[in-house]
């Protein structure tokens, strides 16, 4: 029964309850009854006593007629549950509306409040004994004053035990089912609250099921608490981030397949090639050897890519820093850079100064991510144009800056283009490779704790600029 959080959740809502309640319901009925219940029958007695105290003083043949005032007593028609008595001063029964009295006429009375009323003085009397019926009891004494001052009576005015215990049982009773009412609503609004939350949480869970089989999941309704709101967009932002991971994972196979079969069908055409005799002629031989040793390159680049996935997906990117004079450093990394841009008759520009500082950096990583942005600014700028390298320092970092004056980047691809796999539209700058490259640089910069940032304008050009700390020892890395 309690293996389930809607049944938790209700019977936690209602056990409360089954406490609360019951001491409510005492609580209660303690404090009207003896608090407003109380008090206002015996104010009540208070004025029937002072009415029939005045009828008393002032028709003085009431105390030897008991008829009289009886006859008196039904027109006044006081409350059924009010009994009244006449006492002679010394305290002896002369009249009393209850006929059962009748045996005790004549006989002196012993009550609560006698002696105070034969002073002169009114008594009030109220006795509350909580659950025990049988001692509830309401007392007026008030005494009756001739024109002389003396004392020629007593009026006692009471309301009956039973009556009191009947008004009393039905005021209970009536407070009893309003909070039975209170009680059943309340569980009702539990089981209400226990299901909305119950259904979002065996959506999330069945959702999670879902991803664990494979199944493709649409994205959940968020509603419920708060707590549950949360727990679906976790859950909604864990299948897009799969279902990303999944297209992702998709479109590096595709790229692998494009990737790979060029240098592999360029270097199978080699090896047939030459398998036909081409190695005898020494200027085919050449050009064959140079072909199968780019093709190779490329593979190598590619592997490289790999290996670099391969270690971020795992978190072991590891750097080897060593100390790094950085002018000579970058002026060794920019020659064959150099070359390639004359090779596609581009004019180079470069402007690397003399005074760079030394810094803590692991110099293939480094160049890796220099190369891979040379690599896209000669790929993508037309020829007869420009590329251009320059370097500068600050305070606290050093900066490469790789420009060029090819296509540009379309602003919302901006971001875009750091995302692993993304080559972006086939008319854009983008559309080459396996959208590895500027991954793997802004990965290589951060690794060192720098940044790379971007600023292109379509049509003009690209311009991305490394930013690296200048640490002095590789114990500031730590």
């Amino acid at each position: 029964m309690l293996r389930t959080l809607r049944n938790r959740l209700i019977l936690s809502h209602i056990l409360p309850m089954l406490v609360v309640i019951p001491l409510v319901a005492v609580l209660l009925a303690y404090l009207l009854e003896s608090r407003f219940v109380l008090p206002q029958l015996a104010q009540n007695l208070r004025g029937d006593a002072r009415l029939l105290t005045e009828i008393s003083r002032s028709e003085y043949e009431l105390w030897g007629n008991p008829v009289l005032f009886e006859i008196i007593l039904s027109r006044l028609q006081l409350d059924p549950a009010v009994q009244v008595m006449l006492l002679n001063p010394e305290g002896r029964l002369l009249f009393s509306s209850d006929r059962a009295d009748d045996r005790l006429v004549g006989r002196q009375l012993s009550v609560p409040g006698l002696e105070m009323a034969q002073s002169g003085e009114e008594a009030v009397l109220t006795n509350y004994a909580g659950l025990r019926s049988g001692n509830y009891r309401i007392d007026v004494l008030s005494p009756v004053i001739d024109s002389a001052g003396y004392l020629s009576g007593i009026v006692r005015v009471s309301y009956r035990v039973n009556s009191i215990y009947a008004l009393f049982s039905e005021l209970r009773l009536l407070i009893a089912g309003v909070l039975v009412f209170g009680l059943l609503l309340g569980v009702l609004v539990g089981s209400a609250l226990a299901i909305n939350i119950g259904k979002p949480v065996q959506q999330v869970t069945k959702a999670i099921y879902d991803l664990a089989r494979g199944v493709r999941q649409d994205p959940l309704v968020e509603h419920g608490p708060e707590e549950i709101r949360n727990q679906v967009r976790a859950v909604n932002y864990l299948v897009a981030r799969l279902q990303s991971l999944e297209q992702s994972r998709r479109q590096l196979l595709a790229n692998l397949v494009h990737e790979l079969g060029r240098p592999l069908g360029a270097l199978r055409s080699a090896i047939q090639a030459l398998a036909k005799g081409a190695g005898q002629d020494p200027h085919l031989l050449a050009d064959l050897t140079s072909g199968m040793d780019q093709e190779a390159s490329r593979l190598q680049r590619i592997l490289d890519d790999l290996a670099h996935l391969h270690d971020q997906v795992l978190g072991s990117l590891e750097l080897n820093l060593e100390a790094l004079l950085l002018s000579d450093w970058l002026k060794g990394v920019l020659v064959p850079w150099e070359q390639a841009a004359q090779e596609k008759r581009l004019v180079w520009k470069e402007e690397i100064p003399p005074d760079l500082p030394t810094i803590q950096a692991d110099p293939v990583r480094l160049a890796q991510v220099v190369g891979n942005l040379l690599s896209n600014a000669v790929k993508y700028t037309p020829s007869g144009k420009s590329v251009a390298v320059s370097a500068g320092a600050t305070k606290t970092e050093v900066w490469i800056k790789v420009s060029d004056t090819g296509p540009g980047i379309h602003p919302d691809e901006q971001e875009k283009i750091f995302t692993p796999f993304y080559r972006g539209n086939q008319d854009r700058r983008i559309k080459q490779g396996m959208g590895l490259g500027l991954s793997i640089a802004r990965d290589l910069a951060q690794a060192h704790g720098g940044r790379i940032t971007l600023n292109s304008t379509p049509g003009l050009g690209s311009e991305f600029t490394v930013y690296i700390p200048s640490y002095q020892t590789a114990d500031d890395y730590r």
